[in-house]
């Protein structure tokens, strides 16, 4: 399947919106909104996203929408993060989404987050460069409780 990252449009957002939503995703992905069904807290986010200065882009795998990435932040303390329709995982897209949006954001360094035992997300960042450099603990809206959360660092 060939992955291409382009600029969001606004007729991606339902899909976005469809995707957030599903439980297994939301329980791996641990760090999300507080109610990811909220529509109307969803779209503010996004238009908010949409106006700054993250790098946004909407993941294509033969031409669908199957997810996003992004990298957000303030220079130097940029971080990335990215959603992958869970029809679509353990394929590699997630990985060369990743690699893409690196490859447009030359950048460095360059952070992410996720869940301790997130394995896949972790395999993914790993691929593509990614170093544990930290453990933290947060709350995890999705499941409810603190978790330990690692971070990793891609640098030059």
């Amino acid at each position: 399947m060939e992955v291409v990252l382009r600029p969001v449009h606004d007729s991606d957002l339902p899909v976005f919106f469809r995707l957030l939503n599903d439980p297994e995703a939301l329980r791996m992905a641990a760090f999300t909104p507080p109610d990811p069904a909220d529509r109307a807290a969803f779209d503010t986010h996004w238009k908010k996203v949409l106006a700054s200065t993250a790098v946004t882009r909407t993941v294509l795998g033969d031409g669908d929408v199957i997810g996003n990435a992004a990298v957000y932040g303030e220079p130097g303390e940029r971080e990335v993060t990215y959603w992958i329709d869970r029809a679509y995982w353990g394929r590699g897209l997630a990985t060369a989404a990743l690699r893409a949006l690196i490859t447009e954001v030359p950048e460095r360094p360059l952070y992410a987050r996720a869940a301790a035992d997130n394995a896949g997300s972790l395999r993914v960042l790993g691929k593509c460069g990614f170093r544990v450099t930290a453990r933290a603990r947060g709350f995890a809206q999705a499941r409810g409780a603190e978790i330990e959360e690692l971070v990793l660092t891609l640098d030059a």
